[in-house]
């Protein structure tokens, strides 16, 4: 039985003169589990809100054509009406939140159904607690990490009796454990309550371990694809379309193994068909735990930091140094003081004990603006930097802080601009953006000032996959002209594949530093850190391979060919 039905529909943003949804036809039926994929600005998120009803009431513009969802016609009902047959969990938490505690933004939908108060409280506690999050009920929602907004966004939708949830990048923000934990939450919420579940996600792997009935390809405001995840996973209608396939089948492909949809594929267990195959292969043995002897750019001792005089030490004693020309991720899970560390090293926040010091110099005492001159910060969230309201003057605003001539100044910003895949949209205002276009501006602005160490905070999340490619292939760039990069990730690939080394924070502390490779085969290390293997580790281990580190080094070396009838 259908639940929603788009015929031949379109929809174009008042002020923009071309259509952003090109002739969709598309059904979804009750009780369906969907993936909606797309590259940056294919319309995914654009067709998320015409479903939800933000379109027409939050961003305005013309539809033609005809929407349905069950027995009304959303653009011609209130916001408040859709929200009975459709509960989201948006991009951008801090749009969602409306209580002053996380107790009371749970809640909400409680307190609308008129639900009795001890009742209430119950499924609040519930909620939090199906999530990790019951030690906040009482916590300001904006005073949490990325994550754990996430997380709790998570446990407000359990409360909805919605018969359509809509999950919009609900692994965005999140570490790896927590991200596989939200997935399990949705799938415990489909296998219990037979609700359709859509889920628009860039991160493609971690959702099809969940047993995705269909997926839908978009790009350029069109749907390309409709289909199975065995079948399009079999050819490559995927990575043709800006999306990342599942690194393992990536690696598969790389060795001209031909993958059949009768493979099933999508289940990596399957792969042990391929055993014989992948142990005949000679891999790359080039020594991947290669110490950088390089000059020590940045150097913490001893390093202690805590919010207030009466709290606990929210990091504690770090000990690390940077390197000239290096890429160090760091890893850890939600609320482990990754952020809190880059704040400290900034001077956006004022350490109590040990030094910091850059090259031999103590900078304990250096202003920001000192700090800025050497080191550029990225934020997680875009909407914590973005001070201007047109695309080009948000790059440009540092630099006329520092009284650039204008000429200088627009060259700079458009040869910023193209790097950040951003050059199209330079005259845009910066609402028209969507919130990963908003992440590659803030980007901008900090590239754009020639920093020598940058810190990027999430730098790749909501981002597809050729946006990704293209600005790690700058960061590269940029560590071969020996500027040293700090990434804050969860995204376990690309630590795997751009760090020269890491560092995982566990409560505050360093937990390891070592090469990722290390650190993501020591299940030690993953399961308290809220880690993962990647699926690079599962397939080696479920097809035997007999030195995992050449095979796993042929890959992020790109080098992951052989030939299949030795």
């Amino acid at each position: 039985m259908e639940i929603i039905k788009f015929e031949n529909f379109y929809f174009q943003y008042l002020g923009v003169k071309e259509n952003t949804l090109k002739n969709i036809n598309l059904i979804i039926e009750k009780g369906e589990k969907v993936l909606i994929a797309g590259p940056s600005g294919s319309g995914k998120s654009t067709l998320a809100h015409c479903i939800n009803g933000l379109i027409p009431f939050s961003y305005k513009g013309n539809i033609k054509g005809n929407l349905k969802i069950k027995d009304i016609i959303p653009h011609k009902e209130s916001i408040f009406k859709i929200s009975e047959y459709v509960g989201t969990i948006l991009q951008d938490q801090d749009a969602q939140f409306v209580g002053l505690s996380v107790g009371e933004d749970v809640a909400f939908t409680y307190e609308n159904n008129k639900v009795e108060q001890n009742e209430m409280l119950e499924s609040v506690k519930k909620a939090l607690l199906s999530v990790d999050m019951i030690n906040f009920i009482n916590e300001t929602p904006h005073n949490l990490s990325g994550g754990q907004k996430q997380r709790v966004s998570m446990a407000g939708i359990l409360a909805s009796d919605s018969e359509i949830l809509l999950f919009d990048e609900p692994l965005a923000n999140l570490d790896p454990a927590s991200g596989k934990r939200a997935m399990e939450i949705i799938n415990e919420i489909h296998e219990k309550t037979s609700k359709t579940i859509i889920i628009i996600e860039h991160r493609i792997e971690d959702v099809l371990e969940y047993n995705i009935d269909r997926m839908i390809v978009m790009n350029n405001g069109e749907i390309v694809a409709n289909d199975t995840p065995d079948n399009l996973l079999s050819g490559d209608f995927i990575i043709s379309n800006g999306l990342r396939e599942p690194l393992y089948v990536e690696a598969i492909k790389k060795l001209g193994i031909n993958i059949k949809k009768e493979d099933q594929i999508s289940d990596i267990k399957n792969t042990i068909k391929y055993k014989e195959i992948l142990n005949n292969i000679k891999y790359n043995e080039k020594n991947i735990d290669n110490i950088n002897e390089s000059e020590t750019l940045i150097k913490f001792k001893n390093v202690y930091f805590k919010y207030f005089d009466d709290s606990p030490y929210t990091i504690k004693n770090i000990n690390f140094e940077l390197k000239k020309g290096e890429i160090l991720s760091v890893l850890g899970n939600n609320g482990s003081g990754k952020s809190t560390m880059m704040k400290v090293l900034t001077g956006i926040l004022k350490h109590q004990k040990g030094d910091i010091y850059y090259k031999e110099e103590n900078i304990n005492k250096w202003t920001i603006r000192e700090r800025a001159m050497k080191i550029g910060y990225v934020m997680q969230n875009p909407n914590h930097m973005i001070t201007q309201t047109q695309i080009f003057d948000e790059i440009a605003f540092g630099l006329r802080n520092f009284k650039e001539n204008e000429k200088n100044i627009k060259e700079k910003v458009y040869d910023i601009l193209k790097v950040c895949g951003l050059h199209e949209y330079r005259n845009w205002p910066v609402s028209a953006l969507s919130y990963g276009q908003k992440k590659r501006l803030t980007i901008a602005s900090i590239l754009v000032m020639n920093p020598e160490i940058i810190i990027l905070d999430e730098p790749t999340a909501g981002q597809d996959y050729k946006n990704y490619r293209d600005f790690m292939s700058f960061i590269n760039e940029l560590k071969m002209s020996e500027k040293s990069i700090i990434i804050i990730t969860h995204d376990m690939h690309l630590a795997l594949e751009y760090s020269d080394r890491s560092l995982v924070l566990c409560e505050g502390e360093i937990l390891k530093e070592d090469t990722v490779y290390n650190i993501l085969s020591n299940e030690e290390i993953i399961e308290k850190s809220n880690l993962k293997e990647t699926s690079l580790t599962k397939l080696a281990k479920i097809c035997g391979i007999k030195n995992s580190k050449n095979f796993i080094n042929s890959f992020i070396s790109r080098d992951l060919s052989g030939d299949l009838n030795e």
